[in-house]
């Protein structure tokens, strides 16, 4: 490989965004580039670009905000990464990403920017919606006002942006009433489902989901976020379940070996424990 004669005053410079994105052109150098970094496309490295968005928000979970710094670095440089690889294709740079942000959030908080003025929060919500919709219009890309949701979100983030577009134009239960009903009467199918002699496994995975998606509109309602809600739940139950671990080691128990119910008391024990380490 040929020895390349590096930017010695870039290399040198304070951080910033344009040493990052020297970096990044340093990395994509056809010749003297790192192999990895040039065989990558905008489809390789999307599971990286997901991988370091679940790391920022375990970061945050867990209040580690020196873990952040570092996981918006990873986070910053994917969007780095696909920005030069659509500047070699003559598709767009780093800089037009950054105009199109700019130009949209100063369209959409004509509140902040201009003299526009909305009475609540509420309106300013429904302006931003406003404002995308327009956007959707404007791109004639669609013929459903939901089709530009991603079909690769998460389930719950999916769910909550669909009924949150529906709710804009009003398609929306009145109350959290009408909702509380609702995810009683999809718990009543499933348990239908469930009672047949002859279990109809598609039909009982149908019910389920609408069960699922009754109850993200009941978080929606209550402005509690889905995807967090569930998150901390898995986390907690974790470490109600780590309890029950620990304490099979300490006696020098086989776990596998324990009764329903004596696991049962176990996790009794672990919900009585103190905040500090099971919360």
């Amino acid at each position: 490989m040929t020895n390349k004669q590096v930017d010695l005053t870039m290399l040198a410079a304070p951080s910033s965004i344009e040493k990052l994105v020297w970096i990044m052109s340093q990395l994509r150098d056809p010749q003297h580039g790192c192999p990895w970094d040039k065989k990558q496309s905008y489809q390789t490295i999307v599971p990286y670009t997901l991988e370091e968005a679940y790391e920022v928000a375990e970061a945050i979970d867990k209040q580690d905000y020196q873990e952040l710094e570092k996981e918006l670095g990873d986070l910053l440089f994917q969007v780095v990464f696909y920005a030069r690889i659509a500047e070699e294709e003559q598709r767009f740079d780093l800089s037009s990403v950054i105009d199109a942000i700019c130009e949209k959030l100063i369209r959409r908080h004509p509140h902040v920017f201009t003299d526009q003025q909305f009475a609540s929060e509420r309106e300013i919500k429904a302006n931003w919606e406003n404002e995308k919709a327009k956007e959707r219009v404007e791109n004639n890309q669609q013929t459903s006002m939901l089709d530009d949701i991603p079909n690769a979100l998460p389930a719950l983030m999916q769910a909550t942006k669909i009924q949150k577009r529906c709710a804009h134009v009003g398609f929306d239960w009145p109350d959290i009433d009408g909702v509380l009903d609702k995810v009683k009467e999809e718990l009543a199918e499933v348990e239908l489902e469930l009672s047949r002699s002859q279990r109809d496994q598609a039909a009982l995975q149908e019910e389920l989901g609408d069960l699922l998606f009754a109850v993200v509109n009941l978080t929606r309602h209550c402005q509690v976020d889905a995807e967090q809600a569930l998150r901390h739940a898995s986390v907690k139950f974790k470490q109600r379940f780590a309890y029950i671990e620990r304490y099979h080691q300490q006696q020098a128990l086989d776990i596998h070996q324990s009764s329903l119910e004596f696991l049962e008391s176990l996790w009794v024990k672990a919900k009585q424990h103190s905040n500090s380490e099971i919360s």
